[in-house]
């Protein structure tokens, strides 16, 4: 018989710590915060998976799923709708930017981006462009974990184990101005240096073998990484001068992490499509989406036009029933102005931690920041692959939850700590991760 302890494999973890115990039981949330197993409370400093926006324990979404259970469990969306879905997408259109008025939907970010990318590779065949197929997307950045998204995916490590992959994908430099030393301090000439090499690479490919631009609006992996000023103004139009379609990966920065319904919006850039997912149903059901602008549908709409592609559970009706009641209190409570009106705040109280000697850079916008841990904060020297090791992994990452806080230890880039709390949190929630931090961090200190 299977040991109980040892039949759950468990993502992104080694399956030794399923072994030996030592893995965290969640068992319940209540706000802004999580308990385990012993009845332990933690701040919820990552909102799960930068998801619960609206907070964990929300009993009228739980009443939502219950009735949508009760009236239609389940239907897909081949061939067929249903009342939840149409909604729903109805909803979204009406809040996305521009045209983006057709709603693909799927199960999860991964699925999304998969769906981004195929939509792209058919229109252009559609368009009399099928040499069209290659994307382009960031060093570092992570889009997800099935093969296609994997092609897109800049994360090495991540991609190491599953090569070869999807042919197609071309790699240019983030936005990382805190490693950006040539640029001195001026952030919008870096904007044009870094969107240039967007161009650079279109062109090195050959701009009729290039279908789309894959960017977050503040790029997660490496720590949060903001866009320069007029960075997407100008990649616009790099792809508007090479029919290149810009997809804004927006499955962390959609719905509110940003203080809008689409970091796009924050920003102010039209993309072609946005991919979304997580904070859409705070977490309480699995829904992700593509939101394509009507230029991108016009192909698909002659009698003879197939999408050929979908999902058994991509706009599963208990999931958009979620979403609508999960947008219901986004607009009840106003969740995009409070985390406007919070966010600096948050990012002053985060900048306390400056005083700390392995402190290095504060950054990020909405409810979304990182803290880089660098060795020297005048040289900005980082960590050697011993140090993070040893400081990050073995020490910071443990005892920022002994001491009651969830949150993300990253190493993928630079080694950073990142902060999404959910859009409901405020200053009692901001000074309670800064003085965990505090303390963590100045022993972290004392190792190195």
């Amino acid at each position: 018989m299977t040991d109980p302890q040892t039949a759950l494999w468990p993502h992104f973890s080694k399956l030794a710590a399923m072994r030996n115990g030592s893995l965290p039981v969640i068992t319940r949330g209540e706000g802004a915060y999580i308990y385990d197993e012993t009845g332990r409370r933690y701040l919820d400093g990552l909102a799960g998976l930068f998801v619960v926006q609206a907070g964990h324990g929300r009993e009228e979404l739980a009443e939502a799923a219950a009735r949508q259970t009760r009236e239609l469990a389940y239907f897909p969306l081949w061939s067929h709708v249903h009342p939840a879905a149409v909604e729903l997408a109805e909803r979204i259109a009406a809040t996305a930017p521009g045209d983006l008025n057709k709603v693909f939907f799927t199960t999860s970010g991964s699925e999304a981006v998969e769906t981004a990318w195929k939509l792209a590779k058919q229109y252009f065949k559609l368009t009399g462009k099928p040499g069209k197929y290659k994307v382009v997307s960031r060093a570092s950045a992570y889009h997800g974990t099935t093969h296609g998204a994997l092609t897109i995916n800049g994360v090495a490590p991540y991609r190491a184990p599953f090569e070869p992959l999807v042919p197609g994908g071309i790699k240019v430099a983030n936005t990382n101005f805190y490693r950006a030393p040539e640029h001195g301090d001026d952030p919008a000439a870096f904007g044009v240096w870094a969107a240039d090499q967007i161009e650079a690479a279109i062109l090195a490919e050959g701009a009729d073998t290039v279908a789309a631009v894959f960017l977050e609006p503040v790029q997660n992996s490496g720590g949060c990484l903001t866009p320069p000023p007029g960075y997407f103004q100008r990649v616009r139009e790099i792809c508007d001068r090479h029919d290149v379609l810009l997809v804004s990966d927006e499955v962390i920065c959609a719905w509110g992490r940003l203080g809008y319904a689409f970091g796009a919006q924050r920003y102010g850039y039209q993309p072609d499509i946005i991919t979304c997912a997580k904070g859409l149903t705070s977490g309480y059901a699995p829904l992700g989406a593509a939101i394509i602008s009507d230029r991108l549908a016009e192909p698909f709409q002659a009698e003879d036009a197939v999408f050929l592609h979908g999902y058994t559970f991509g706009g599963h009706p208990v999931a958009c029933a979620v979403a609508l009641a999960n947008l219901d209190i986004f607009d009840r409570e106003d969740l995009y102005g409070a985390v406007r009106s919070r966010e600096g705040a948050f990012r002053s109280t985060l900048e306390k931690l400056s005083d700390i000697p392995i402190v290095g850079d504060v950054r990020g916008d909405g409810f979304f920041f990182a803290v880089e841990l660098v060795k020297d904060k005048v040289t900005k020297e980082s960590f050697t692959e011993e140090e993070s090791e040893r400081v990050l992994s073995g020490f910071v990452s443990a005892a920022i939850f002994e001491a009651g806080l969830y949150c993300r230890t990253d190493d993928r880039a630079d080694p950073v700590i990142q902060f999404a709390p959910p859009l409901i949190c405020g200053q009692r929630e901001f000074d309670e991760i800064e003085s965990i931090l505090r303390d963590v961090l100045s022993k972290a200190h004392a190792m190195l």
